[in-house]
């Protein structure tokens, strides 16, 4: 294994989509993850999609039944030579289960114990079910996200199962792990996504505070309201992004599209937003996606072309691997000395206990 976290071993308590992105990131990063699964085989009891794929990608597998007294001795030798123990469970789950922080860290003091949850640990809340979309919603991040009256629509799961979940659950192990070297001790990192998703609002309460963000969803500088800072559609139906936020982009901008010297209402009055937003439609209209692709191409305008997921790999500054027979996201961030693993496929059945417990003894 190479990759800066190597030689950290992690239990990972197998769940759903945030949980695994986490691990994910530290498998790509070097660690040795072990997934814990239910009885039954890989993914029992869990979501198609979600239980092979990049989510699931370079770890190991065993089957553990933690509803048994024999299943939690399994688990709790693993912990003793863990590094890091992940879990996704309501609330109180694992204490009941007998594999809560407290007799996790009797056997390994050492143990980064990291619980991912919807709503926290504590709170009227912490015990009800929810989804990405509902934490955005009590966070604030998903009423911005409406538009002109409509109602707000879901960024995929992308920022309270990704970002405000997985991420900062992988953020977390890695400042514990670090602390540790200094004190010596473990620690339960409580990662909650609607306080991620609330966390990823920094910038836009900033906006508001500054007065920068007044007016309806969709009228706003970032929110499709600024003619540009918005997509457009192409003649083949296709779409543009445009990000055209500075002066000096806008310039490049309006150079791009053929209208650099033509009378046109102020960048930064939104009162002359709408008839912007019509004068670029329409020239947008003009042409194919690729064809404004290449118009831009050498400018300065922040304008893209808007790929489907199918086409995102063969963006030449896009970085995709091939694992398997699949095309996946290649680990990120880069590392001058200590590069990321190349991910490995999901496992697709389990290894036993015995295997993993001699690998980590004589590792």
């Amino acid at each position: 294994m190479s990759g800066p976290l190597s030689g950290v071993r992690v239990v990972e308590l197998a769940g759903l989509a945030p949980g695994p992105f986490g691990c994910m990131m530290l498998a790509d990063l070097g660690a040795d993850v072990v997934r814990v699964d239910r009885p039954g085989g890989a993914g029992a009891d869990r979501l198609d999609g979600l239980t092979t794929g990049p989510l699931q990608r370079s770890r190991r597998a065993i089957a553990l039944d933690l509803k048994s007294p024999s299943g939690v001795d399994g688990l709790l030798s693993l912990v003793e030579q863990a590094d890091v123990l992940v879990e996704g469970f309501r609330p109180g789950v694992a204490e009941r289960l007998g594999v809560g922080p407290q007799p996790c860290r009797d056997r390994n003091p050492r143990l980064i114990y990291a619980r991912l949850t919807g709503w926290g640990q504590d709170g009227p809340l912490a015990g009800t079910a929810g989804h990405d979309i509902s934490y955005l919603a009590a966070a604030g991040a998903l009423e911005p996200l409406g538009h002109d009256g409509e109602p707000p629509r879901p960024p995929l799961n992308l920022i309270a199962d990704f970002g405000g979940g997985g991420m900062l659950l992988a953020v977390g192990v890695l400042a514990a792990l670090y602390e540790r070297e200094r004190s010596g001790r473990g620690q339960v990192v409580d990662a909650a996504m609607v306080n991620g998703s609330a966390l990823l609002t920094a910038g836009l309460r900033g906006m508001i505070d500054a007065g920068m963000w007044a007016a309806p969803p969709g009228r706003n500088l970032l929110d499709g309201g600024a003619p540009f800072y918005q997509t457009y559609r192409t003649a083949d139906d296709g779409f543009i992004a445009v990000g055209a936020l500075e002066p000096v982009f806008y310039r490049d901008l309006l150079i791009g599209l053929g209208l650099a010297g033509e009378d046109l209402p102020p960048q930064y009055d939104p009162s002359g937003w709408p008839e912007l937003r019509r004068r670029f439609a329409a020239r947008f209209r003009d042409r194919t996606r690729d064809a404004w692709t290449e118009a831009f191409a050498g400018l300065d305008a922040c304008v893209t072309p808007v790929l489907t997921p199918a086409e995102a790999p063969g963006h030449p500054q896009t970085s995709f691997v091939t694992v398997g027979d699949e095309t996946q996201p290649a680990p990120a961030p880069l590392f001058s000395r200590t590069p990321a693993v190349s991910p490995r496929p999901a496992p697709t059945e389990s290894v036993p206990l015995d295997t993993v417990l001699a690998d980590w003894k004589s590792g």
